[in-house]
């Protein structure tokens, strides 16, 4: 579908008002953020799109809203419903073409995390959200977990950081498209915590290495356990050890971390407040946060983003721009493990801007690609 850039910012709710939104996705992750978004008072739900209208009638009568508007597709229930924003809960292979018709459309969006399959197509979302003038956030939601806010504040004494380590050992027998994925850990799963160790070193990645296999008692089909080391633009190294096939004395979901640094030591286990040491022994306190957690907590900043962006206000970690960053590490890692060679993400990158130049075909996100003077340059968190 083609759709014309708006260039007009649309008329916001009265302050304090909730923000309209549409949710695109009604699967068992969609039936999830249904929760949330209804438990909030700062958004409203004005309507619910799936390819699959049962599906879309089932989740809508599930949170109370049997009359909710709903449609097959984006642009069908835009035409009939006023809205602010879009929550885009699609599988990832839908999350180009959903996301770019909201932004397009003139709405700010929302977006499950990964941004898409390949960072060529989310330089492209990146372009859209330029050519439309709104905001495209991705929701990492293990940022928002309140004893990562004391973890962030304990590792300032700490600093500069040299070392930090995430160890992911975990079961799941999940049935359906992740036991025949190729890489199921890496791209299903790692992308967490190579976020978040862009999110606590402070730095950009510079290269990534990269080794993966199969347990002989593994029930994926692809590999299922990896090493990874990654060299960040500061100097500090990152190690990732993980397996989603490993019984018994599992680790938390968000893994088991070690951050060493020049000052001192942090340790978080994933699921309880850090603990951290100065060079000289002292304790470092922990004071956890009190705000929303998981997607919670990427809806309250992403309602925050889109309130403040008209007065310059902040700009939420998950903007597209910063988030293709931690795609590039998943690319770069299965790339890494493919050829057995160190990935430089200059490189990919670069490879990735090319690739989406050549293929895009609207002529407003192309112009966006073709202006930009460097994919370096745009991408990353000190471009926020």
């Amino acid at each position: 579908m083609s759709v014309d850039p708006v260039t007009e910012e649309p008329p916001m709710p009265a302050d304090g008002g909730p923000l309209r939104l549409v949710q695109v996705g009604a699967g068992a992750m969609g039936r999830a953020w249904l929760a949330v978004v209804t438990a909030s008072a700062d958004v409203e739900l004005v309507g619910l799109v799936d390819l699959d209208e049962g599906a879309a009638a089932r989740a809508a009568a599930e949170v109370g809203r049997p009359d909710l508007a709903r449609a097959t597709s984006l642009a069908d229930l835009l035409a009939r419903v006023d809205a602010d924003a879009v929550v885009d809960v699609t599988v990832p292979e839908a999350h180009a073409e959903v996301s770019t018709v909201a932004l397009l459309a003139g709405l700010d969006v929302l977006c499950e995390k990964p941004a898409a399959p390949t960072v060529s197509q989310a330089l492209s979302m990146a372009a859209a959200a330029e050519a439309g003038g709104r905001l495209l956030m991705i929701s990492q939601s293990r940022r928002y977990w309140r004893d990562l806010v004391a973890l962030r504040a304990q590792l300032g004494p700490l600093r500069p950081l040299g070392v930090v380590s995430c160890q992911f050992f975990r079961a799941p027998h999940f049935g359906g498209f992740r036991d025949s994925m190729p890489h199921p850990l890496l791209v299903d799963m790692a992308i967490h915590q190579f976020d978040l160790a862009r999110d606590l070193v402070g730095s950009e990645p510079a290269w990534i290495s990269c080794t993966s296999w199969n347990p002989g008692w593994s029930w994926y089909a692809g590999d299922a356990a990896a090493q990874v080391e990654a060299g960040f633009a500061d100097g500090t190294r990152f190690t990732f050890t993980g397996s989603w096939c490993s019984p018994g004395l599992e680790t938390s979901w968000n893994g088991d971390w070690r951050l060493s640094g020049a000052g001192g030591t942090a340790l978080w286990d994933g699921d309880h407040p850090p603990v951290a040491q100065t060079s000289d022994g002292a304790d470092v306190p922990a004071e956890r946060g009190t705000g929303p957690e998981g997607i919670g907590g990427a809806l309250a900043e992403f309602v925050t983003a889109v309130r403040g962006r008209t007065s310059g206000g902040p700009v939420p970690s998950g903007e597209v721009h910063s988030n293709v960053m931690s795609l590039a590490m998943v690319e770069g890692a299965v790339r890494s493990a493919q050829s057995g060679q160190r990935v430089r993400i200059a490189d990919l990158l670069e490879e990735a801007h090319a690739e989406a130049v050549a293929r895009e075909q609207r002529p407003a996100l192309r112009a966006v690609l073709t202006s930009w003077p460097s994919v370096l340059a745009v991408v990353g968190t000190p471009h926020r």
